[in-house]
């Protein structure tokens, strides 16, 4: 089983066998060219598994041009394998994966929620994917959490536009471009350009005041926005993904507080809340697992 995950910038490819263990990954930077980076991860992750025919495909915006003509690139004489069905969310990719070998194992009602350079999520009810109407079940990026009107709101999201990785650097700039003395600046040499997520996060735990106040807000709207997601669909547990995960030592604790606080008591007190484990692999897993069932 062949799966594909599209980010903004790169391919990640995977092939797996029935039980959910990786045989073979690839990670190929995109370089402005998605569709060849997906032809190679493709191809890379293929090798020496035989005949792959089709592959499931997840990318965190579905509906992106660079994702359409990716996907459009993927025909038979690429490797030999084509697309089995439509882009799926990597949201509703990951939920599955999480939910079939990693955090959620054997789980029946589960929440992914993650967030990195985007904000995903998705529901996986009864031991199956939930999409939507459309396919945008769990576009939690679009989450309103401000009454406040923003263009960036309006672009990519309320959520999105303030705790994926570009909104957690924007909110440290502006802090620091107000007065405020951080040094991640000191880091960066005064290039805020050259300023990410990472460096936000790394001074957050050597005690930078201004990183840690970031940090803390970035939690607050996460566990609004975990808090709803559980409030709206009832889950028997909640999977953390992307910064959440991999900064749990800064994050997990102020979330738990934030989505207790804003849960009724015996709703939270029954909720599962894990962290995700199968990382940056999760939705290219996903993806193929949902185009293994398809073909059923």
């Amino acid at each position: 089983m062949l799966g594909l995950e599209l980010e903004d910038a790169r391919a990640i490819a995977v092939r797996i066998d029935d039980r959910g263990e990786v045989q073979a990954r690839a990670v190929v930077e995109a370089g402005g060219d998605l569709a060849s980076a997906a032809r190679q991860a493709i191809a890379e992750a293929a090798a020496g598994g035989g005949e792959a025919r089709e592959i499931g495909i997840a990318a965190p915006v579905p509906e992106a041009p660079a994702v359409a003509a990716a996907v459009a690139a993927l025909t038979p004489e690429t490797g030999g394998a084509a697309p089995r069905q439509g882009v799926v969310s990597s949201g509703t990719a990951a939920a599955v994966a999480e939910a079939w070998i990693g955090a959620a194992r054997g789980v029946h009602d589960v929440v992914f929620f993650a967030c990195a350079d985007h904000t995903i999520g998705g529901l996986v009810r009864g031991g199956a994917a939930v999409t939507g109407a459309r396919g945008h079940a769990g576009s939690v990026a679009w989450l309103a959490l401000n009454p406040v009107e923003r263009e960036d709101y309006r672009k990519v999201g309320c959520l999105e536009a303030e705790v994926a990785a570009a909104g957690i650097v924007r909110r440290l700039v502006w802090r620091v471009k107000a007065g405020d003395r951080s040094r991640v600046a000191d880091a960066v040499n005064g290039d805020f350009a050259a300023i990410t997520v990472r460096h936000v996060l790394d001074a957050a735990r050597e005690r930078d005041g201004v990183s840690i106040s970031v940090i803390r807000d970035t939690a607050k709207y996460l566990g609004m926005a975990a808090a709803n997601l559980v409030v709206v669909t009832d889950p028997e547990m909640l999977v953390l993904g992307g910064i959440m995960a991999s900064a749990s030592d800064l994050l997990l604790d102020p979330l738990r507080t934030e989505i207790a606080r804003r849960l009724p008591k015996p709703t939270f007190e029954a909720l599962k809340i894990r962290t995700a484990t199968l990382g940056e692999e999760a939705a290219a897993i996903g993806a193929a697992r949902l185009a293994s069932a398809a073909l059923r």
